[in-house]
């Protein structure tokens, strides 16, 4: 800790030194300055950027989390083109998404932020983690593509996911929502703000609380000692407390606090099904997963300064600090066999799980603590030459990340009709002990230009990495001919790139970008020989908007080059554990966005707003995977094959009619079917000639979702709506150990105040 502070302290000093700027008049109201200044902290800003954007970009609002009363990241998600997600437990609460066809593995391949500050757990020491921000009490989210790479680190060969929390108001502001629905739902969203004009100047404050609970849509398998088979469900609390204060002083600043909590409880498994059973009951669960609880608790806190010293001067720094921590107590083995093996061999294993055979549970404590620092100043710096106008960001950030695994695993005697007579607990650390940090120096610059109808904007990052990692209880690894437990490295990484956009006229404009990209590996994986991923893309697209706004549409062609393709190599619970170079892999496709109102085009007197999203992708192996290991999907893949879980299509359109008191949509999502493992087989059997419930195929699917809503006055409306409207069944992956199906058909009724 002491070392810690020690960086920051330095760190601080030299992001404040040279910052010293003569006072200058700039009086601005506080709405127009506060625009100016708070659009640079986020990844798109104002949605008029998007025109002139050089890259892939798109908005979700406010208005469409809320429309479909979305709480779940890939509900929210299936409306932008170029994105994947990978359900796991029907609700949301452990992701792993992916943009233009990197690896889905929990969100590690793309940089997931809040208010443009990193959340993932341990972004550089951990990247694959079990924790996003909550989508429902969101106020949007950015999505960007293809030009991320210069801003944003260290995971750039995906993209940038940015969520927005809700703002402080600009006035006395009071919202409440309540929603109620199946399985014992029970939401909801509280918050109160105001900004107050002092003699000091402009004070903001923003209280805001969110808690969903839910009893689960599974049901385990009962015992003679075991009759609680409903026990499946979640409690999830967020609070948020933001404060800000802009002084009276000549020279604009904006002082923002923000504090919050993210905890979780929840009776999740990672055991899934057979396909036998699966195809009986999707909703099922083994009576093995009886003990299985996920425990874990996120504490954010940043301070951000934003001054301008001139009309033509941003500066923005940011201290950020971030802690999360969680238990995921969870079935790792039967009788030493793992369960995706035990999963689909009939057996004594496969009756240990549903209870009716005696065996020996090993369930293990998942017990890890995450810890994440940093401080980043970006300066904005606007000068014009003849006919060109240039905008240079230059930032700087230092941060520190780590994580300590520290396991056990205990023991539970089952007998034939599955109660359990004896507990052995096992010893801390026994089953994992690892200590893993990085601390990365990230510089980058680039020029926005803008001459005529050309807006290009080149730019280039560089970082440098040095990392840390304690294996005390671990095998033997060589490192320079030496064989040790611990290590250190250090290596720097690099990306670089061109985006460009063309204007024609106030409807139409044509963007291109080239651009390289990274991702870095873990401080365990550098020291056991990983290099970075790097990637190359392109992207070529156009979009337009026509002069009424009813029609607005995006087309965008990428292609991406994966080399030293890193894999995440720890979902499943056999194998080493170790991520891995895979090799090569090329993506392409085609991304379209179509946003259409007939009403407001033809003056109806209501509005009518539809879109719809398609992508095709075409994600290809280009060699033969050299690793046999049990734990990866990606072990025995071959040249020419498809890289797991990324899907050849997805549609996604809605529709709707609105009036100012009342309204109702609709909404449908396709997904077509995608190999789970790299080697592309149509069954549970892995490359070794195994069976293993992990390989095989997810189901092509179609879902629906309905919603209505009616004013009762300004202020106050009611709402519902039902998700999966036709009560679709279908196995949306294979991970961590098994057939795992979608949300069943939800219906949900509710309040929301906004004052």
């Amino acid at each position: 800790m002491i070392k810690q502070n020690h960086l920051l302290q330095q760190t601080i000093t030299l992001a404040i030194a040279g910052m010293t700027f003569p006072a200058m008049a700039s009086n601005l109201p506080m709405s127009e300055q506060e625009v100016t200044v708070l659009d640079k902290t986020m990844v798109i800003g104002n949605p008029a950027n998007i025109d002139k954007i050089a890259g892939s970009a798109q908005l979700i609002t406010q208005k469409d989390i809320r429309q479909q009363n979305y709480d779940d990241i890939n509900r929210v998600l299936r409306k932008v083109p170029g994105v994947y997600v990978r359900e796991e437990d029907g609700f949301g609460l452990f992701p792993s998404i992916s943009l233009r066809g990197v690896d889905t593995t929990r969100n590690a391949k793309i940089t997931v932020m809040e208010d443009g500050i990193m959340m993932s757990p341990a972004p550089y020491s951990a990247p694959a983690a079990y924790y996003t921000p909550t989508s429902g009490r969101m106020n949007g989210l950015e999505v960007l593509k293809g030009s991320s790479q210069i801003k944003y680190g260290p995971h750039t060969t995906g993209g940038v996911i940015n969520y927005l929390s809700t703002p402080i108001p600009n006035k006395e502001k009071v919202y409440l929502k309540s929603t109620l629905g199946n399985f014992n739902e029970q939401r909801t969203h509280a918050y109160i703000g105001n900004t107050f004009q002092t003699s000091a100047g402009y004070i903001g404050v923003l209280i805001e609380g969110y808690q969903r609970q839910n009893d689960g849509f599974k049901t385990i398998d009962e015992t003679a000692d075991f009759r609680s088979g409903d026990q499946t469900g979640f409690n999830k609390q967020d609070t948020t407390i933001k404060l800000s204060w802009e002084p009276n002083t000549d020279m604009y600043q904006r002082l923002e606090f923000k504090h919050g909590t993210s905890n979780l409880n929840a009776d999740e498994t990672y055991l899934g099904l057979s396909q036998a059973d699966f195809d009986a009951d999707p909703t099922r669960r083994y009576a093995a997963s009886r003990f299985d609880n996920i425990k874990s608790k996120q504490t954010q806190t940043t301070l951000r300064w934003s001054i301008s010293p001139t009309d033509d001067i941003d500066i923005i720094s940011t201290l950020y600090q971030t802690d999360f921590k969680r238990n995921w107590y969870k079935l790792n083995k039967v009788d030493g066999t793992s369960l995706s093996t035990a999963i689909e061999v009939a057996g004594t294993a496969q009756n240990c799980l549903k209870g009716t055979a005696g065996c020996d549970l090993d369930i293990k404590a998942n017990n890890r603590s995450y810890y994440s620092q940093g401080v980043e100043t970006s300066g904005y710096f606007r000068f014009d030459t003849t006919n060109t106008q240039h905008e240079i960001m230059a930032g700087i950030r230092l941060h520190q990340d780590s994580v300590r695994r520290f396991q056990w695993e205990d023991t539970y005697t089952q007998i034939a009709n599955g109660t359990i007579t004896d507990v052995t607990r096992g010893t801390p650390g026994d089953a994992g002990d690892r200590f893993q940090e990085t601390t990365a120096l990230a510089v980058f610059i680039q020029d926005t230009i803008e001459t005529g109808n050309w807006t290009i904007v080149p730019g280039i990052r560089y970082e440098l990495l040095n990392q840390r990692s304690e294996d005390p209880k671990g095998a033997l690894q060589t490192t320079g001919g030496t064989q040790n437990r611990d290590g250190e490295n250090a290596f720097s990484v690099n990306a670089y790139g061109i985006g460009a956009a063309y204007q024609f006229n106030e409807q139409w404009s044509l963007f291109s970008g080239l651009h390289t990209g990274y991702s870095t590996p873990s401080p365990r994986g550098t020291r056991s020989g990983l290099d970075p991923e790097t990637s190359t893309a392109f992207e070529l697209g156009t979009r337009y908007t026509n002069t009424s706004h009813a029609l607005a549409l995006e087309s965008t062609f990428f292609y991406t080059a994966f080399n030293n393709l890193i894999v995440t190599d720890n979902v499943g619970g056999t194998g080493t554990g170790d991520d891995e170079n895979f090799g090569k892999v090329d993506t392409f496709g085609l991304e379209i966005a179509i946003q259409y109102d007939a009403g407001l085009a033809k003056n109806w007197g209501v509005r009518t707003p539809s879109f719809l999203s398609a992508t095709y992708t075409n994600a290809t192996q280009l060699n033969n995977s050299t690793s046999t290991d049990a734990e990866s999907i990606f072990s025995y893949g071959k040249a020419g094959n498809a890289v797991p879980y990324i899907p050849e299509w997805t549609f996604s359109l809605g529709t709707g009619i609105e009036s100012n008191q009342w309204g109702a949509f609709i909404t449908g999502n396709y997904v077509s079917e995608t190999y789970t493992s790299a080697n592309n087989v149509n069954t549970q059997i892995n490359g070794a000639g195994q069976p293993d419930a992990r390989y095989g195929k997810t189901d092509a699917y179609f879902t629906a979702d309905v919603n209505a809503f009616y004013r009762i006055n300004k202020h106050t409306k009611l709402f519902g709506g039902i998700q999966n409207l036709f009560d679709a069944e279908y196995v949306v992956s294979r991970q961590p150990a098994g057939a795992r199906g979608g949300l069943p058909q939800f219906v949900y009724a509710g309040i929301e105040v906004d004052w």
